[in-house]
């Protein structure tokens, strides 16, 4: 399936590009909103994309092959925004996009195990190839402890039933190691009653949520990343996050809101910008997804 970039008008918007604009696209992955960024962008321009995934980088270079403006991109996690400006010989930019939600791509063609409709290996690693010592879905569900194991389940994933299914998945890999996403779906819907399984939401959802946030560790990198970027943005320029749980919603919210009383710059939506009932027919999987903006003083 190809990925629609969500919210494209109202991140153009938001972001009120100039022609000479430096633009940090934080999360790029196959380039749809940095094609569209690019294209308002003229030679004096600079568009940096940053990603843990390399063929994520790849599909954006080749999209990005016949814009004017000068195109740089970073592998690596945004939290790291400001060693990639320095080694650009950039201290501050204008603009900065976040898009902190999963691409089709990664979600039907990954073979990471990101999708609970597949059955793939457990790794759920934005990075294509992890490295010895990289933590993996397979580690946590094989290694830790089963109240740890809960606590994220329920932490990142609000699932209601995450000690049932903490509890499933010891007693699982006692018989023998959890390797594939199609068993821990298995497990999943054996710790969850009859009824669960009937809702709109898939019954595993939520803790593959939990698990490939725990993974890439996404929480940290937004609450390290966006203060940065505000801190790396000229005067005038503007932060555009998108959102799509209420976990990082809410983490946003609260680092604009605190940048707001720092006197660092305002917060320019009230309330988070939606998706219009258009758009969701067209991609359902903009469903829930938030926009929100600063701009700094």
């Amino acid at each position: 399936m190809e990925h629609i970039s969500v919210l494209s008008k109202e991140v153009l918007e938001g972001l009120a590009l100039l022609p000479s604009d430096v633009v940090v696209d934080c999360t790029i992955n196959g380039g749809g909103h940095s094609e569209l960024i690019s294209a308002e962008l003229n030679e004096q321009g600079t568009l940096m994309g940053i990603d843990l995934d390399a063929e994520a980088l790849s599909v954006s270079r080749e999209r990005l092959a016949q814009a004017k403006c000068k195109i740089v991109l970073k592998e690596g996690n945004y939290s790291k925004l400001d060693e990639y400006l320095d080694e650009e010989g950039i201290k501050l930019a204008n603009k900065y996009l976040f898009d902190l939600g999963m691409s089709s791509r990664q979600l039907d063609d990954s073979v990471r195990g990101f999708s609970f409709r597949f059955d793939e290996p457990l790794l759920m690693t934005f990075k294509r190839l992890p490295r010895n010592g990289d933590l993996t879905a397979r580690e946590i569900v094989n290694d830790w402890e089963e109240e740890n194991i809960a606590d994220i389940i329920y932490g990142y994933g609000e699932e209601k039933f995450s000690r049932a299914i903490a509890r499933k998945i010891v007693e699982a890999r006692l018989k023998k190691p959890i390797d594939k996403t199609g068993e821990l779906v298995s497990i999943i819907e054996a710790a969850t009653p009859a009824w669960y399984h009937k809702k709109r939401k898939h019954f595993a959802t939520r803790t593959f949520q939990a698990l490939r946030i725990t993974v890439n560790n996404e929480m940290e990198s937004i609450k390290e990343g966006i203060p940065k970027a505000i801190q790396r943005t000229v005067k005038g320029g503007r932060v555009v996050v998108i959102t799509f749980h209420s976990i990082e919603d809410r983490i946003v919210k609260n680092i604009f809101r605190d940048a707001q009383k720092d006197e660092e710059g305002i917060i320019i939506t009230k309330k988070p910008l939606i998706p219009k009932d258009e758009e969701i027919k067209e991609n359902p999987r903009a469903r829930s997804a938030k926009l929100r903006i600063f701009e700094k003083e």
